[in-house]
């Protein structure tokens, strides 16, 4: 569907630009046919990809690249260097590679996190920790600088220094050093190795303690780009007043808001007074018909609620299948035996379909003008035998595209 009829619920994504056409001369080109066809979201809808192969794409695959064009790779401290001196770096930047060989753009997550920090940093002082959470960031944000464009820099500080699971160094450390300053160390370490990256703080909690966390770090001067929300809803739905409250919420701090770690269940809830996600335990959560129609409507509702909140630039959706999934809920848009819920079908034809430029002909008018129309982000044009990548940017705007009148017919970029 073109996107002038996405709907008025998302009205605020439709943007106009207005691309005027010039010969070498600067003069108006009139007249002229056109084709619009969209490539990719400026938003960015994504999902974890920490089992894909793109290199030589199985089916599994081919499902993930068929409907998303963001993904979250695995940077997990203690699985990325179980042994000191020894990083998964080589099997990581494969894959990172060969997703963005496929035109997915990439996300790293997280630099630190006191869950999933190396045992062996309990070994270590105060002050020798510190400087190997240094290293540890400066090295994977260097080592990937250019092809992750964006990093969750650290994860879940508001329960920083109180986490009491398990003994980590990261918490120690936070409590030494203080909360922020622990914040203001992963913001600034990965920034000075990349200083283009995108450095988000993402959090679980989504009440005003989360809140409280954001402001005293904006307090302390600590640069953050963005914030993320994650909406882990084994418990079920939210709903749309409450989702959008808690994005009304956290955009008055003026920051891009990306929804992290998305899941419905297609199964039985998990029970309400569970307040603590990992302590509902189970032998088995089988995924049935009935919560497969449900989770289905629900996603096409949550994505259309927030895809309608102007301060968020990303919904990231936590794991393609049932296999693997976190805490074995049946939270995938995938069935453990790969093959695709009613959830995956409805959200390819929401992204693929109902809120995509599948292709629009224009014509330019008397001051060769062509007014495009639709989604913020990349589009191919063709003017009758060239093909022109085009970006429609956030807010819309006038851009001007030079056509040599005799060029060869190549491809070229408006400007």
């Amino acid at each position: 569907m073109a996107a002038p009829g996405a709907g008025d619920a998302l009205r605020e994504r439709i943007e106009t630009l207005e691309l005027r056409i010039v010969d070498d001369y600067g003069e108006a080109v009139p007249g002229l046919d056109a084709h619009l066809a969209q490539t990719r979201h400026a938003f960015g809808f994504g999902c974890s990809a920490f089992e894909l192969s793109p290199e030589e794409p199985d089916e599994h695959t081919r499902r993930w690249l068929d409907l998303f064009d963001t993904a979250t790779l695995p940077f997990y401290w203690r699985w990325f260097e179980p042994e000191p001196g020894v990083p998964d770096t080589a099997r990581l930047r494969r894959l990172a590679e060969g997703l963005a060989g496929h035109g997915v753009r990439l996300k790293g997550h997280p630099l630190l996190w006191h869950t999933l920090a190396p045992a062996w940093l309990l070994e270590r002082t105060d002050a020798e920790v510190e400087e190997l959470i240094r290293r540890r960031i400066t090295r994977e944000v260097s080592d990937f600088a250019g092809l992750v464009g964006q990093w969750d820099a650290i994860n879940e500080t508001t329960i920083l220094p109180v986490f009491a699971a398990e003994e980590n160094a990261v918490t120690r450390l936070a409590r030494a050093r203080g909360r922020v300053e622990v914040i203001r160390l992963a913001f600034e370490t990965a920034r000075a190795a990349d200083p283009a990256a995108r450095l988000v703080l993402n959090d679980f909690d989504l009440t005003s303690a989360f809140e409280e966390v954001i402001e005293e770090c904006l307090e302390a001067g600590v640069q953050i780009d963005a914030l993320g929300l994650q909406t882990h809803m084994h418990q079920g739905y939210r709903g749309e007043e409450q989702v959008a409250e808690i994005i009304e919420r956290f955009s008055r701090f003026g920051l891009p808001l990306q929804l992290t770690e998305t899941t419905l269940v297609s199964g039985e809830l998990m029970p309400a007074h569970i307040e603590d996600l990992n302590d509902h335990v189970v032998d088995s959560w089988p995924s049935t018909p009935e919560g497969e129609e449900r989770q289905a409507d629900e996603l096409v509702r949550h994505y259309t609620t927030v895809l309608a909140q102007p301060a968020v630039e990303s919904l990231t959706y936590w794991g393609l299948g049932d296999a693997g999934a976190w805490l074995g809920a049946p939270a995938g848009l995938l069935r453990a035996d790969g093959s695709p819920k009613p959830g995956y079908h409805a959200l390819k034809q929401l992204l693929r379909e109902d809120w995509w430029v599948q292709g629009q002909d224009l014509r330019s008018d008397a001051q060769g003008v062509l007014t495009l129309r639709g989604f913020a982000g990349d589009y191919t044009l063709e003017l009758e035998g060239e093909s022109f990548e085009i970006t429609i940017p956030r807010g819309g705007g006038r851009q001007e595209l030079r056509r040599p009148r005799t060029a060869a017919r190549s491809r070229r970029t408006a400007r």
